[in-house]
């Protein structure tokens, strides 16, 4: 069953890739992005898509820092943990259980 999910997975991955390639290959026309205060950039569109596409996971993942970052700081109001786990509580004296009692 393994090899058949792996094989599966490789046609995905290969399918993506040729589709991506295709969709490169049928943008080549250059386009202008127009700026503020006059500034354009002139490039193919499939490298407008690809810059978009990039500088939108920056962003997000820029906008998630802050939010990873609370939840991996050490919260003020909890007590520290011990480094070392308690020891564990000895029988009160007087009373012997079932499994310990002698011959």
């Amino acid at each position: 069953m393994k090899p058949i999910l792996t094989l599966l997975r490789w046609l995905l991955k290969g399918f993506i890739f040729f589709t991506m390639f295709a969709f490169a290959l049928n943008n080549q026309q250059d386009v202008t992005v127009h700026f503020f205060f006059g500034n354009q950039w002139r490039a193919p569109l499939v490298l407008v898509v690809l810059a978009s596409f990039a500088a939108g996971l920056a962003i997000g993942a820029l906008a998630m820092v802050p939010r990873w970052w609370r939840s991996h700081r050490p919260s003020k109001s909890a007590p520290p943990s011990p480094s070392v786990p308690p020891a564990p509580a000895a029988p009160a004296a007087g009373r012997i259980s079932g499994a310990q009692r002698g011959p």
